[in-house]
């Protein structure tokens, strides 16, 4: 199902036919530094994740991660959206592209939607992200997108703290 275009991207439900893209991006070398190793390697694997994460968020709340696609070309780029995680108050916005798509203003584009999309349609008063201490770039793309830092946390299970960043309500 599409959820939300922009001028160059489309932003969709993700299916088990983005199996063999999600292998992909979730062993990204960044994907495993960031955000971590979800034991994802075959496309069996995949279509699991795809089942019991995002299509049971988008049952359950409505909203999920999405998959990024170029409107022109129809690759898939990354994933962008808005995640119920159990360990927040607030609805979290996640994204993640693929190495040759970063830089290009993609991840902006996708999230800012994502973030027009939570609090126009959804209602959503208030957008959380994290990210981990030292990735860089996505701290970077949090504070253009007008997200400030909030405070360190750490998740139930992680080892790491990892940064809480807000919109502004």
């Amino acid at each position: 199902m599409n959820v939300l275009r922009t001028e160059r991207l489309l932003l969709r439900w993700l299916t088990a036919a983005d199996a063999p893209f999600i292998v992909e991006l979730l062993n990204d070398p960044d994907w495993l530094r960031f955000i971590g190793d979800k034991g994802v390697r075959t496309a069996a694997d995949a279509e699991r994740y795809i089942r019991e994460g995002p299509q049971v968020m988008y049952r359950r709340f409505g909203l999920g991660l999405y998959l990024v696609a170029s409107r022109k070309s129809g690759a898939s780029l990354g994933i962008c959206g808005l995640i119920k995680r159990p360990a927040l108050v607030d609805v979290d916005l996640g994204f993640a592209f693929l190495p040759a798509y970063r830089a290009q203003g993609y991840a902006f584009e996708a999230a800012q939607a994502t973030l027009a999309y939570g609090r126009d349609l959804l209602g959503l008063n208030r957008i959380v992200a994290i990210t981990s201490q030292e990735n860089e770039a996505s701290i970077r793309l949090l504070e253009k997108l007008g997200l400030r830092y909030e405070r360190a946390l750490r998740l139930p299970n992680d080892t790491e703290e990892v940064r809480l960043y807000a919109s502004s309500t």
